[in-house]
């Protein structure tokens, strides 16, 4: 049988976002891994590019006390624009050349501080309102270098379809990613992503097709709108409070994930030979909201939407790995 490895972000599951409340719902819920993006390790809650090397620290200290391994860095990088331009958005513009040598590398050097080869980043804003279609040179160019930056790091750029930016969609990001044209550089589908578009459920699941030839990894999330919902060329924050667990949203996953069983060896051989353990599926489940830099589940939405993950993995015949009682007999050393 197939197998995945189920990972999630941590501060999805923990009221205050602090290190002892993710890592404490992780290790419950019988996870090995977690993706890191927001955390209170001490003072206060910070977005991981923001931790001091001490705060680092002590993250890579309770990370052994509780058996867990990072999966992702969560970054926000690309989620700037990709124009000098005045759209009514707030987001920030920031010039290319100085964005690849303080932030790109920051979040590089964090990733291999953090013991992780998967960095999750963003295609950038085009104007609101725009077509993002004749920007995708623009944006592949500059994820190039980007990618080429991570590349001497020994990372992967992991490029998340989302809403409002330029590779809101598998079609879209698959032609960045072609034009690309590097290993190193590798597709996240996001299922809930696409269809709060307003986007039907055979065309997100369409769009996980167009993006196998350059899939890395999965994030879990799902959307079901309490209104009848038409194709949306903005998703504004509004929108983003109907996220669902995977098993009775609008996304598709059930029929997904069993194309994704047959393709999975592949797969895995392609994320191992680069040197990640497996095929993570990243669990990002936004079922109390969900915003522009993230979302947020609760311990109890966090438990639920694992679940609902594992009724469509199980149901569609995908094997996982959950901690169970060899694993605790092996922790604790006698």
């Amino acid at each position: 049988m197939s197998s995945v490895i189920i990972t999630g972000f941590g501060d999805e599951s923990a009221n205050q976002k602090t290190v002892d409340q993710q890592f404490s719902a992780f290790a419950a819920c019988g996870l090995q891994y977690y993706s890191i993006r927001f955390i209170d390790v001490g003072n206060g809650i910070k977005n991981v590019m923001q931790l001091t090397e001490e705060e680092i620290a002590l993250v890579i200290e309770k990370q052994q006390e509780y058996g867990l391994s990072v999966s992702s860095l969560g970054s926000p990088l690309g989620k700037v624009k990709l124009l000098d331009e005045e759209d009514g958005t707030g987001n920030r513009f920031v010039d290319f050349n100085e964005y690849i040598e303080t932030e790109v590398k920051r979040a590089c050097e964090l990733a291999n501080q953090l013991g992780t080869k998967l960095l999750r980043g963003f295609s950038f804003y085009h104007p609101k309102g725009t077509d993002p279609v004749p920007h995708v040179n623009q944006v592949a160019d500059q994820i190039g270098k980007i990618t080429e930056v991570c590349s001497g790091f020994g990372l992967i750029y992991g490029l998340e379809v989302e809403a409002n930016l330029v590779g809101q969609s598998g079609e879209i990001l698959a032609e960045i990613h072609s034009q690309v044209n590097r290993d190193e550089l590798k597709l996240i589908w996001d299922g809930g992503n696409i269809v709060s578009q307003g986007i039907p459920t055979a065309d997100v699941v369409e769009q996980y097709r167009l993006m196998k030839p350059g899939l890395g990894w999965l994030h879990i999330k799902d959307y079901r709108s309490p209104y009848p919902l038409s194709r949306q060329t903005h998703v504004d924050e509004e929108a983003l409070k109907h996220f669902v667990p995977s098993d009775i949203g609008d996304s598709g996953h059930e029929a997904v994930f069993r194309d994704l069983e047959q393709f999975l060896p592949e797969l895995t051989e392609r994320m191992q030979k680069l040197g990640v353990p497996g095929v993570f599926v990243d669990l990002e489940p936004h079922v109390k909201g969900g915003g522009q830099f993230g979302g947020f589940s609760g311990p109890d939405g966090f438990g639920v939407a694992m679940r609902g993950l594992c009724n469509v993995l199980d149901y569609v015949g995908i094997d996982y790995h959950i901690r169970d009682f060899d694993d605790v007999c092996q922790a604790r050393g006698f």
